[in-house]
């Protein structure tokens, strides 16, 4: 089993079980009311749960390049991979933050709570 099908698979197993439930946290239940499965909530949860998540891959990937730094010592060669490490955590860190962002303000355009 190659790296993207088992990724692709734990992705689901985390995503699809807050998808069938609503797992709505209760700041939401204001919005969705107790024990209302909505599509409405159901996006919510997914939602919720995709940034959880990645905010959790973007923690690892600092923690990974830190380790990365910390053991090149000097190595050019694992200083180039600890260098494509950093680009990669701040572009994970922007683009999380970008998503997260939009959602946001595009979600307040339209008069959804998110």
């Amino acid at each position: 089993m190659n790296k993207k099908t088992l990724f692709l698979i734990l992705l689901g197993i985390l995503i699809l079980p807050s998808l069938a439930l609503a797992d709505i946290t209760p700041d939401e239940v204001a919005a969705c009311g107790p024990g209302v499965i909505s599509i409405a909530c159901m996006v919510k949860a997914a939602v919720n749960t995709t940034l959880y998540i990645a905010s959790g891959v973007v923690v690892i990937l600092w923690i990974i390049t830190g380790l990365l730094f910390l053991s090149a010592q000097g190595a050019p060669e694992k200083l180039g991979l600890a260098k494509k490490s950093l680009f990669s955590a701040v572009a994970g860190t922007a683009l999380v933050i970008f998503a997260a962002s939009a959602l946001y303000l595009v979600g307040s355009a339209f008069g959804l709570t998110y």
